[in-house]
């Protein structure tokens, strides 16, 4: 009985319920940590830009294409919160929003396989090069957490930026990657990546070959991530 009167008092009297998650709840602004990306399949191929594995969503309304993403964070005091962002494939108002989803990916690569952005050696481009977008899924790498308004004027969380090996805050937060794998690592430097106190397994794919290297026949005829 005394359950039942609770219950009922809970619906009539709410001074302990919880407050609301307003804008306070958001993640803040400058944040930094390894968060891992994934890609929620839209079904939407073509195949003469390279866009094949149902990754990519095309927009009924708009005739915009592109990935449409989860990060979630992995280190920090923010771990297993999640951030959703749309990465730009085509806009028909211009190329400006694929140049910004190609400058996306391209950072995306170069962070978490610890290529530096300056590099451009052989083993750096092979590098900067997938296979399709099924290569990003998964991909784990350092980020900048920032806040902006969307299209309703709610505020939000992004990435605001992509943090690669040029960047001092690099090592330390790729480190975590390493220590939360267990792994001890080593080796001797990535794609001619500066020397760093991340060892080379930190920050690469788990199998490099297989990541870094396109199949024949699939590099021409599709863009190139890299340039």
């Amino acid at each position: 009985m005394n359950h039942d009167n609770h219950h009922q008092a809970a619906w009539s009297d709410f001074n302990d319920a919880d407050a609301q998650q307003g804008e306070f709840n958001l993640i803040p602004k400058g944040t930094q940590a390894l968060v891992r990306m994934a890609i929620k399949p839209g079904g939407h191929d073509d195949a003469s830009k390279g866009w094949t594995g149902g990754y990519a969503t095309a927009s009924d309304e708009t005739g915009a294409v592109f990935l449409s993403c989860e990060f979630v964070l992995l280190t920090g005091p923010f771990a297993k919160r999640k951030i959703w962002s749309n990465v730009g494939l085509h806009s028909n108002k211009g190329p400006t929003w694929a140049q910004m989803g190609r400058s996306f990916i391209k950072a995306v690569l170069n962070s978490s396989r610890n290529i530096h952005p300056d590099d451009n050696s052989p083993e750096a481009q092979r590098a900067r090069q997938i296979r399709s977008f099924g290569d990003l899924d998964g991909a784990e790498f350092a980020a900048r957490i920032g806040i902006e308004k969307d299209g309703q004027g709610e505020y939000r969380n992004i990435i605001r930026l992509v943090i690669e090996p040029d960047h001092k805050e690099y090592a330390d937060l790729m480190q975590a990657k390493l220590q939360r794998d267990g792994g001890t690592g080593g080796g001797h430097g990535s794609g001619g990546a500066p020397a760093t106190a991340v060892p080379t397994s930190a920050a690469q794919a788990p199998q490099p070959g297989a990541s870094y290297t396109p199949r024949p026949g699939n590099v021409q005829g599709r863009p190139s991530w890299a340039q």
